[in-house]
């Protein structure tokens, strides 16, 4: 399916660019919407609504507009922070401190991508199923199913950024230019599922060509969905449908979920489709991660954006039964080499912790995949503009396979052929988890919960490093060492964890409170920097004892303070209010419709225009 689409993306931005006849020539990017009145057509227009989904820079965006999401649901949140140095891209710096105007353009960009490149293409080609007439009904129902799960996956990520305030257009839309973004409650949760229940009623239970959207994909999409209003009741069924229909499972090992090798594995239910080096600047990667690569040292690419938090470290630290420490996690930082040089000694922290820590952020003196030691400082791009961990490194490769699975071409040198595991099964189990503990099922939280920290242990990082003084005469491995020493040599112990490692599994809930609390610390350390926790964090807020017994202001404003204590100069004086649960509506969207479009009455008490 990747070349396939790579491929017929291309033709297809060629053949609807150069259509010309005598004396008579369209406009550029205009086509004749009749040459697609036939299967392939149809087939081909899909594709290039697909070839959206990511976010590219192709079409003039920006990072913001990014399908993984780093931005709204993970820096905004307290699991990373953005890194790289102060002045830098610092319309994020907006969004990581809860201070977003209208004018900000990373939103405008999530806004021009859902609208007018992916709901305004998935409208376009419902209207070619409707006018042809030389397929079966059979294939025109799963075009059409295929077509409205993209309309749904668009529409689901606008209201998760901008929530409620968004326009409901469709394909029968006359006029989207005059449709308001004042909605009745429950209108886009309804829209959007609407959509996909057609999807799920008409798509097949697996597709030949990976990346298209299978009956349960739809379903866990919708789920979700329901999800974000805290509706249980609609997103049961669904999950109890996709578990009871054997298709899936975990992989064996946590970090098989981000291994490029791993592309389209058995718990993959919907996976965005990355290829690089088949077209210049690799443009059918995922550009909208493309910043947050290691930016310093041995390892430097670009741009040292998405440093996991201090918050987020503290939160992998366990009790010597395995258990996460809940409310005393942020107490007292684990320890991390902030203000210390490569060439200065640091000794690793001895505390035992949840072996996802290492698979998810590069800390000092522990190894990170094959590169070598991570050296601290100097892989860092500046420490004090965005701590002491390297990026987020989950969509990372490894160091053979670089210039093969990683692009040959462009400044952002880290864009990979790793996928995006955007609903996996691992999400179904903690989703379906979190409807048990709100219903008093506290049996089936805890087996489902245990089935995710089961597989947390079946893999750590081995090697335990050697030494503690890190210039860059020990890269990779050690003093005089090379890459040949992976595995074998150099200054590691091969043998042994490269840290303590403990996972346990729960006995019992004593109650729905003790089940919603493990399912949501779970759900953070299962999918963290996977850009879900400030989404997760603001639904929970409406649950009756909320995130722990903590609102998401408190979560939110206690990490501000806290993570001064590494002097983080721009979280001075941040502070989360309810008003930034959602972006504002783009001014210049506003500016384009006026008396059409409404600005969140929140944007405008607060003059922030």
């Amino acid at each position: 399916m990747k070349k396939q689409f790579t491929v017929s993306f291309i033709f297809l931005l060629v053949f609807i660019s150069c259509s010309e006849e005598f004396l008579i020539k369209e406009p550029l990017g205009v086509y004749s919407e009749n040459i697609f009145y036939d299967e392939k057509g149809i087939d081909a227009l899909l594709i290039g609504t697909y070839s959206m989904v990511q976010g590219s820079s192709l079409w003039d965006i920006s990072w913001g507009a990014s399908i993984q999401n780093w931005t709204y649901g993970s820096m905004a949140s307290d699991d990373a922070y953005t890194g790289s140095e102060e002045g830098d891209a610092l319309p994020f710096r907006d969004i990581e401190r809860w201070k977003v105007y209208p004018s900000n353009n990373y939103p405008a960009d999530k806004w021009k991508w859902a609208f007018a490149l992916g709901i305004h293409r998935a409208n376009s080609v419902l209207n070619v199923i409707k006018k042809t007439d030389n397929i079966s009904e059979t294939k025109a129902a799963e075009f059409k199913a295929e077509a409205l799960f993209l309309r749904a996956l668009f529409y689901f990520e606008a209201w998760l950024v901008f929530g409620d305030y968004i326009p409901l257009i469709d394909e029968n839309t006359k006029d989207p230019a005059k449709i308001t973004n004042i909605n009745a409650d429950g209108a886009v949760l309804a829209f959007i599922v609407n959509d996909l229940k057609f999807s799920w009623e008409n798509l097949p239970e697996f597709q030949v060509q990976p990346g298209r959207p299978t009956k349960y994909a739809a379903m866990a999409l919708a789920a979700r969905a329901y999800l974000q209003e805290l509706d249980y009741t609609g997103a049961k069924p669904l999950l109890d449908n996709i578990i009871n229909s054997g298709k899936y499972s975990l992989m064996p090992n946590y970090f098989d979920n981000f291994r490029i090798e791993n592309n389209n594995n058995v718990e993959s239910i919907f996976e965005i489709q990355a290829n690089v080096n088949d077209i210049n600047e690799s443009l059918n990667a995922e550009m909208g991660i493309g910043l947050n690569w290691p930016h310093a040292g041995d390892i430097g690419m670009c741009c040292g954006f998405h440093q996991p938090s201090q918050n987020l470290a503290n939160a992998f630290k366990v009790n010597e039964e395995g258990f996460p420490l809940f409310d005393t996690f942020n107490d007292v930082d684990l320890k991390n080499d902030s203000g210390i040089k490569s060439a200065e000694e640091f000794i690793p922290t001895t505390h035992l912790l949840d072996p996802r820590i290492d698979w998810t952020m590069g800390r000092r003196g522990i190894l990170f995949l094959d590169w070598g030691i991570e050296r601290g400082d100097d892989w860092v791009r500046r420490q004090a503009d965005g701590g002491p961990y390297l990026p987020a490194m989950k969509p990372f490769f490894y160091k053979y396979q670089r210039y093969t699975l990683s692009t040959t071409t462009g400044w952002m040198t880290g864009i990979n052929a790793n996928n995006y595991r955007y609903i996996r099964y691992s999400h179904v189990l903690l989703w379906r988890a979190e409807v048990a503990a709100f219903e008093g099922d506290l049996n089936k939280a805890k087996e489902l919960v245990n089935m995710i920290r089961e597989r947390a242990g079946n893999e750590v990082v081995m090697g335990k490093v050697l030494i503690y003084k890190l210039p860059k005469s020990v890269y990779p491995w050690g003093e005089s060492s090379s890459d040949d020493d992976y595995l074998t040599g150099g200054a590691v112990d091969w043998l042994q964890p490269a840290a303590n490692y403990k996972v346990g599994l729960y006995s019992s809930f004593a109650n729905n409170n003790e089940a919603m609390r493990a399912v949501q610390w779970e759900q953070r350390l299962e999918f963290a920097t996977e850009g879900r926790r400030f989404f997760d964090l603001r639904r929970w807020d409406n649950l009756p004892n909320k995130i722990g017994g903590k609102s998401m202001a408190e979560v939110l404003n206690s990490f501000a303070v806290a993570d001064l204590r590494i002097r983080l100069w721009f979280m001075q004086d941040a502070v989360f209010n309810e008003g930034d649960k959602f972006q504002p509506v783009p001014q210049g969207q506003i500016d384009m419709q006026p008396g059409v479009l409404k600005q969140r009455p929140y944007y405008i008490k607060t003059n922030q225009k």
